[in-house]
């Protein structure tokens, strides 16, 4: 087994120590890896917590100084294919990173009462924006009499997407997965817990590689099974990178992700009669006279709108962080300085 088994394509680049990828993230410590095979690395203090590089997620590429009897330095972050992140809340606005590097992101929605478009919209949104194709999966066919209706809810939000109904219980609809699920691919797992993520993760492996927990009966909302994001690699070289079940999503700047997930609603915004339109009862609106003729689905608008508006724009964001790491610096040295 090499880093290549492992989706590594060899570059250019001229950097010091060999490549690795990163399996999983437990605090300071990283799983990763290499030509030597599974180990265990952790950050060089000093290019990371200067500012001057991305800290590692799962499913990244980086440099590290192998060291055979402990945990291995890592150097640097390659330049990432795909990445995915949301906002982590508290008082100073953090990126949390998701994963990297993967080809297509399967968003799970199960077909029972935990079925929800409003985050579907939230799901493709960030999908789209990660640079990877989306691809919806309506998981626990065994559990749904008649799905044609969860079909045409999902078809008002995801026009363009590929959608798959699936069971992990029986097998149904997952020979229409071979498609993505080639060898040196990787696959995001997105979808709130009880979803079914696990269950299929074990099915396409072959094995029980992943615990799987049951749903509550009062309301189809499952327990977390996934307690950290791990990037598994199939015995089919397919790799799957699951992650913790999220029911909500922060967002940062998803300007091209909204213009993927709603191409429906922003054909018409660009179309006002002044530029700085608000939409709301100004003359020559034209997202106004689309909704009142038909052509424009309401709910569509207040979702895009709602999006939109929790969006914060990633360059802010970086320069309070520039802000907040400056301070934190300023007030360590003077610290240094009181004690001495």
């Amino acid at each position: 087994m090499t880093i290549s088994d492992y989706g590594y394509v060899p570059n250019t680049e001229n950097l010091p120590g060999i490549p690795a990828r990163v399996t999983a993230v437990h605090k300071e410590r990283y799983e990763i890896v290499c030509d030597y095979g599974i180990t265990h690395a952790r950050l060089k203090t000093k290019a990371y917590y200067s500012g001057c590089a991305e800290f590692p997620t799962t499913g990244d590429f980086v440099m590290i100084h192998y060291i055979p009897n402990g945990d291995s330095q890592i150097l640097a972050t390659l330049p990432r294919r795909t990445f995915f992140s949301r906002r982590e809340p508290g008082p100073v606005p953090r990126d949390q990173a998701v994963a990297a590097n993967f080809d297509y992101v399967f968003l799970m929605q199960s077909l029972n009462m935990d079925f929800n478009p409003k985050r579907l919209e939230r799901y493709l949104t960030i999908a789209w924006q990660s640079g990877a194709t989306p691809v919806i999966l309506l998981t626990k066919a065994d559990l749904a009499e008649d799905y044609w209706e969860y079909l045409s809810a999902v078809e008002r939000v995801a026009a363009g997407v590929n959608v798959h109904v699936v069971s992990a219980h029986t097998g149904y609809g997952l020979e229409r997965l071979n498609a993505y699920l080639q060898p040196g691919k990787t696959v995001v797992f997105l979808g709130s817990s009880g979803v079914g993520k696990s269950s299929l993760v074990n099915v396409l492996a072959g094995e029980d590689i992943m615990t799987v927990n049951g749903i509550r009966e009062d309301d189809s909302k499952g327990r977390h099974t996934t307690t950290h994001r791990q990037l598994i690699r199939l015995k089919s070289g397919v790799m799957i990178i699951d992650t913790p079940g999220m029911r909500e999503l922060g967002m940062w700047d998803v300007s091209e992700g909204l213009g993927e997930a709603f191409a429906d609603v922003e054909r018409f915004v660009g179309k006002c009669r002044f530029r700085d339109c608000r939409h709301i009862a100004e003359p020559g609106c034209a997202v106004k006279a689309a909704i009142d003729s038909g052509e424009l689905d309401i709910a569509r608008w207040e979702s895009y709108r709602k999006l939109k508006e929790e969006s914060v724009d990633r360059e802010e964001m970086l320069r309070r962080k520039r802000e907040w790491s400056k301070g934190v610096a300023k007030f360590s040295k003077e610290r240094k300085k009181a004690l001495h």
